[in-house]
């Protein structure tokens, strides 16, 4: 009986809990964007070499081949950038703390019809 007393105890802690909701260290999320912008950057490195090839063997419709490789080769900086500079997406808790927070409505309304009222703009100074 002891045995099965300890084995239930155990299956509780199979997982960890989690305790915090704080976000990724700054140092996760720098090395998950140089992932993408590398990822990205070895696509290009591959259009370019494919374009070789295509030139070197001279398949049918070769400048809609080539026209890709370049398109690849162009498009790929850029994207990898915009990627890499993009924040990483919410979490679940993020999500559910910005929903929870958000003013209603009618505050946001009444609040903007005083300021409607104070705020006066004069084009004659």
């Amino acid at each position: 009986m002891k045995g099965s007393i300890g084995a239930n105890v155990k299956k509780q802690q199979d997982r960890p809990w989690l305790i915090t909701d704080a976000a990724r260290s700054q140092r996760e999320q720098l090395r998950s964007r140089e992932i993408r912008y590398v990822t990205m950057m070895g696509l290009r490195l591959s259009c370019l070499i494919a374009g070789a090839v295509v030139i070197s063997v001279k398949p049918p419709l070769l400048p809609v081949w080539l026209a890709l490789c370049a398109a690849g080769m162009v498009l790929l900086p850029w994207m990898a950038v915009i990627i890499a500079n993009d924040r990483l997406p919410m979490s679940k808790a993020e999500r559910g703390k910005l929903r929870h927070s958000a003013p209603s409505s009618a505050a946001v309304e009444q609040h903007s019809a005083e300021e409607r009222n104070r705020r006066t703009i004069d084009g004659d100074l």
